[in-house]
């Protein structure tokens, strides 16, 4: 019976108009009541249902635009990257954090969320609590952002374009960003799944670097490291749709269905929230991640309200 509720459930958020962040209190309520009935397939198919949506989206963006958005987001990425990951480790150190809990949290943050985490957690060979405690600080901020930043971006009167850059560069997870950014428009979409997969190509070189060092340090040898291919498959679909004669409407289509899969997607990420997870979040890593995240979308935000960071 759990089993048939939790697919119907899933089956709903399938159904156009839900919002992305009903999706995710829903996968989580129904976790924390009722548990995952199949936690194992969940989260093995998160991931790929994930890349897949995310695959999609580019079936309704034109490449021209995703190049300029992402040329002249480069910098404003290289440089929020750097100087989050230098204040999380500062942070971190400061409350007494374990430092490969604080190296995760910070790169959670100044990248990509969960998949920086497990890509640098391979990479370390990080234990299993520490991997925990960051994935459920960055969890839980993630969701806070898709409740908070829309309303926020209303008061200060962001444009789309800003918003979406904001939340590319204040938001964790690329489900998180793109949830938050389609609740403010079309374009805002645009530009934070844009900018966003380019912050997310910053996963590969960070973890090899990191892994490096780390395994020179210790005398061993760095883990696998996960190569993002779908953002190559996101650039392929907006090729597809620019220069293909015929495809716009298929296209159309494809990037609505994707946009659902996406609110799946959050429902099935809020169902792997279980209270033994929360129970291993401890109080300091997660003030560390709501202190660095908050000084990041602070600043950030700033930054373009100021008009220094725009595009």
């Amino acid at each position: 019976m759990k089993k048939i509720a939790f697919f119907l459930w899933a089956l709903f958020c399938l159904y156009p108009g839900v919002p992305a962040g009903a999706a995710l209190v829903a996968g989580v309520l129904f976790s924390l009541l009722f548990g995952n009935p199949l936690p194992v397939l969940t989260k093995r198919y998160t991931s790929n249902l994930l890349q897949v949506a995310v695959v999609g989206l580019g079936f309704g963006m034109n490449l021209l635009v995703v190049g300029k958005v992402g040329f002249e987001g480069v910098g404003y990425t290289a440089i929020t990257i750097f100087l989050s990951l230098v204040l999380g480790l500062l942070l971190g150190k400061a409350l007494g954090v374990a430092r490969d809990a604080s190296l995760l949290i910070s790169a959670g943050t100044a990248i990509c969320g969960g998949s920086a985490i497990a890509a640098l957690a391979a990479a370390i060979h990080a234990e299993s609590e520490h991997v925990s405690v960051s994935l459920v600080t960055v969890f839980l901020l993630n969701a806070a952002a898709l409740f908070l930043f829309p309303p926020i971006g209303h008061h200060f009167g962001l444009t789309e374009t800003q918003f979406g850059l904001w939340s590319a560069l204040a938001v964790h997870d690329t489900s998180s960003v793109v949830g938050t950014a389609m609740q403010y428009g079309a374009q805002a979409l645009e530009v934070g799944t844009t900018v966003k997969l380019a912050r997310a190509l910053w996963i590969t070189p960070l973890t090899f670097a990191v892994g490096y060092f780390y395994s020179r340090g210790q005398g061993t040898k760095g883990g696998k490291i996960a190569k993002p291919w779908f953002i190559l498959g996101f650039l392929l679909a907006s090729a597809i749709v620019t220069w293909v004669p015929g495809t716009q409407a298929a296209g159309h289509w494809l990037a609505g269905a994707s946009r659902s899969l996406l609110v799946l997607t959050l429902f099935l990420v809020g169902s792997l929230l279980t209270k033994a997870t929360l129970k291993t979040a401890g109080f300091r890593p997660m003030l560390q991640g709501v202190l660095l995240w908050i000084t990041a979308a602070s600043t950030s935000l700033y930054a373009i309200c100021e008009g220094w960071i725009h595009l």
